[in-house]
């Protein structure tokens, strides 16, 4: 049965989820949008050059991937992103930036341009990759996957994907959701 009603939709992609989660639906049946470990095994160049297989990396973890821009309305929400990567860091917890150019040409700086930003302005400590496509035929992988496994493509700068230690996709949250709000942090405490 296929719905055009969006809030339906996602409450049938969390069902699913969960009966796999639990066993309930053998994994063998999990669609490839569910194989998050898989979808997690890509490298992604980061501010600084090196490349990090994400799987690797931060599979075991909840992961919280956001696209930034440091030219938008939304940008003072890095204050917060960092508010919870240091809140919850020491607990399996990550927050993985993804600077994009694609809305309204907020983010034109240079990867070093970016990275100083970050630092000098929201003393950003968690993981920043390199610019990056996140909507669109040029879109990244990680952001491919995502957008398909939700149904949910950004619609602007500070879109949120919250992902599991086993690498699903749980939930996302549109940019006027802010970091700190107790429907995001609640969920995050529930993975931790």
């Amino acid at each position: 049965m296929k719905t055009q009603n969006p809030v339906i939709r996602r409450i049938m992609k969390l069902l699913f989820a969960s009966l796999v989660a639990t066993g309930l639906l053998p994994a063998g049946q999990a669609s490839a949008q569910e194989d998050g470990a898989r979808a997690l095994d890509i490298e992604m160049p980061t501010l600084l050059g090196d490349n990090i297989n994400l799987k690797d990396a931060y599979l075991g973890k909840v992961i919280l991937v956001v696209n930034t821009a440091s030219e938008c309305g939304f940008t003072p929400q890095y204050e917060g992103l960092q508010e919870i990567y240091t809140r919850y860091k020491d607990q399996g917890f990550v927050v993985l930036g993804f600077p994009s150019n694609d809305f309204g040409a907020q983010e034109p700086g240079s990867a070093k341009e970016i990275a100083d930003f970050c630092r000098v302005n929201y003393g950003v400590e968690f993981p920043m990759f390199a610019k990056t496509h996140v909507r669109g035929d040029n879109a990244n992988p990680l952001f491919k996957w995502l957008s398909q496994a939700s149904g949910s493509t950004p619609k602007w700068n500070f879109h949120k994907y919250l992902i599991d230690r086993q690498g699903r996709l749980v939930d996302y949250y549109t940019s006027v959701t802010t970091p700190t709000s107790g429907k995001l942090t609640k969920a995050i405490e529930g993975l931790l």
